[in-house]
């Protein structure tokens, strides 16, 4: 098994899969389209990024190398039409002296003579291609920063490298973290206070170093040598651009730096989940 890189044919966001998902479908993590992987190319030495498929439109046509003038001889169908006859034949004679053991008395399928297997076409999960983390993206001085990256948030927290792989709005904090579920133990929380997600849609926050009050930022990461967390209610630098809230859900961009020794800091766009959850019940 070999991984290969292929970009997505919607936004261009790159992708990653083993060569045995060649086929497959996945979702991009940037547009959220529907994308089927293409084949995996013939050497391990990759020079060229390859394009997936949106799910729904036909592949390209394959390109015939060779003599020009070469048209491949067309196939005569009908050895394949007489053998599917014949086959056809065969399965209906078998079913006729047979069908005393197939069928129960009333004519219907029997449970205990049938039994149906279906195996479920899942689409394979997707491999995000991260971009890289390094020192040079912090700094607490954001006023020349007017570009985001077109990827999902990256960076550092306490010196190790993050990805996000969930982010979500709820009771007024915003969470970035690794994992889908369990606890939190790597990544960022920013407390709005109980601001609602309709408050913030379309909204552009700025957080400068010399700020007295600003929203609560906190960073936690866990590794197999150590684990913790930091608070920062001001010193940091922050800047944040919320879109608008659609379908329960709260997309933006972020571009923090935090004043910790690690210099950690995240920028990136992500698609927060703001769905309200449902009341609890009355005992």
């Amino acid at each position: 098994m070999s991984e290969f890189k292929f970009a997505c044919p919607v936004c261009g966001q790159h992708m990653a899969c083993d060569s045995s998902q060649s086929g497959s479908v996945m979702e991009c993590p940037t547009c959220f389209q529907k994308i089927t992987a293409p084949q995996a190319p013939a050497s391990d030495d990759q020079k060229f990024i390859l394009t997936g498929t949106k799910v729904g439109e036909r592949p390209p046509p394959k390109i015939i190398t060779g003599n020009p003038g070469f048209v491949p001889a067309t196939k005569n169908p009908l050895p394949a039409i007489l053998f599917l006859t014949i086959f056809a034949g065969a399965v209906a004679a078998g079913i006729f002296v047979f069908r005393g053991k197939i069928f129960g008395s009333g004519g219907a399928p029997t449970n205990a003579t049938i039994s149906v297997s279906e195996k479920t076409n899942a689409p394979a999960k997707h491999v995000v291609v991260a971009p890289p983390a390094s020192d040079t993206n912090w700094t607490l001085n954001l006023d020349g920063v007017t570009n985001f990256p077109d990827a999902p948030v990256a960076g550092r927290i306490h010196a190790l490298d993050f990805l996000v792989e969930r982010a979500y709005f709820q009771n007024g904090i915003l969470t970035l973290r690794e994992g889908s579920r369990g606890p939190l133990d790597f990544g960022c929380t920013i407390n709005f206070s109980g601001a609602a997600a309709e408050a913030l849609s379309g909204q552009t926050i700025n957080v400068t170093t010399n700020a007295d009050t600003a929203a609560r930022i906190t960073l936690r990461w866990k590794n197999d040598a150590d684990s913790g967390r930091d608070n920062f209610a001001s010193g940091y630098a922050m800047r944040l651009q919320f879109g608008a809230l659609a379908n329960n859900h709260l997309p933006g961009k972020i571009y923090l730096c935090t004043p910790d020794a690690e210099k950690s800091y995240l920028l990136g766009t992500f698609n927060a989940d703001a769905r309200k959850p449902k009341p609890k019940k009355a005992q």
